[in-house]
């Protein structure tokens, strides 16, 4: 293995939203392990509307207005839309040392 073919390290997803995730999903134990950054909300979570709403309120409830994932999503095609990720959601967020 060189340089080039070594991988690059993804930073483990806040646990906040992990948590708010598997609350939004009303999960069961252990669903939440699954959970990475390049997790699509619907295609790999299965997310429906009534959880995107209920992790939208989780959101702007844990970390203020600008989590703003509603107002996201209404900017979105349907392409854009199967294809968001928690990693989107987590550009929403605030810096950690900012809260």
């Amino acid at each position: 293995m060189n340089d080039r073919e070594r991988p690059v390290p993804v930073p483990p997803v806040r646990p906040a939203l992990v948590a708010l995730l598997a609350e939004a999903a009303q999960a069961p134990p252990g669903w939440a392990a699954g959970v990475t950054a390049s997790s699509r909300l619907d295609g790999d979570l299965l997310l429906d509307e009534t959880e995107l709403a209920a992790l939208d309120e989780g959101l702007r409830r844990s970390f203020g207005p600008a989590a703003d994932l509603a107002a996201l999503r209404a900017g979105l095609d349907l392409a854009a839309l199967e294809a968001l990720t928690v990693a989107d959601i987590e550009r929403l967020l605030p810096a950690e040392d900012a809260r």
